[in-house]
């Protein structure tokens, strides 16, 4: 299926590594041009995406910025136009899922979660939005959520639910407010991914086979497998999917 993603551009943030990686490579197979959000690594995302331009072609950038920094959303997304002559969708994927109990969590660890994890989306989306809105772009915004917006299954990440649980709610209140310019909000929803943030957890056999159990499909998914859904949702045909949050969990919502 052609999901008219060629020359299409696209932002993903965090998309140097992990689930952002996947999903970049889904897109840039799809034509689009990727523009690739990092704060670390700098060498190692250049050579991605020098990566992207030799095995699909296309025209792919890095980007740096800092989803909690106004001015470095500000930067970024006037570079892309300045580079691309427009910006069509934007994927909210940057977070970070540390591991403390309440009790021994800082005011501070809570802060930054929350900033990143979903202070962040909504400053990138409210400047694409306005951006779309002026420019008389029918953009779209993708927000990766989590399985844990929905639920809480272990302790410890009090700080990444409550962030990505803000994120559902997020995701449809842009959409309510920005339907009427033609702008498409929705979510995507990931279970396990096997990503370099969760490789030290995945990499135990006792804890791969306790999440295998609890996934009815039976595995963990790949970063690839969610940008497929990302892309689907990004795309001209899934115009009338507007405020949901997509599950790609292999039904651990069930």
């Amino acid at each position: 299926m052609d999901l008219g993603l060629k020359g299409k551009t696209v932002l993903v943030t965090g998309g140097g590594a992990g689930l952002g990686a996947g999903i970049c490579e889904v897109f840039a197979q799809e034509g689009a041009n990727v523009v690739v959000n990092y704060i670390v690594d700098e060498a190692g995302v250049l050579k991605f995406v020098d990566s992207l331009r030799e095995r699909y072609g296309g025209s792919h950038m890095a980007a740096y910025g800092d989803v909690t920094k106004a001015e470095d959303m500000d930067n970024m997304i006037e570079k892309v136009v300045n580079e691309y002559g427009h910006l069509d969708v934007v994927v909210n994927n940057a977070g970070i899922w540390p591991t403390t109990l309440i009790e021994n969590m800082t005011d501070e660890e809570w802060r930054k979660v929350i900033d990143v994890n979903l202070t962040g989306p909504f400053m990138l989306s409210k400047r694409a939005c306005l951006y779309y809105k002026k420019a008389g772009v029918r953009g779209r915004i993708v927000n990766i959520i989590s399985k844990s917006g929905f639920m809480v299954n272990t302790e410890a990440h009090a700080h990444y639910v409550s962030a990505k649980g803000g994120l559902v709610l997020l995701t449809k209140a842009l959409a309510r407010e920005f339907s009427p310019y033609g702008i498409v909000v929705n979510g995507v929803v990931p279970g396990m991914v096997r990503t370099p943030i969760n490789e030290d957890k995945l990499s135990k056999p006792e804890i791969l086979k306790s999440y295998e159990e609890r996934i009815p499909s039976g595995r963990v998914s790949t970063a690839q497998e969610v940008g497929y859904t990302v892309a689907f949702i990004a795309s001209n045909k899934a115009d009338f999917i507007n405020g949901a949050c997509v599950d790609v969990t292999g039904g651990m919502l069930i």
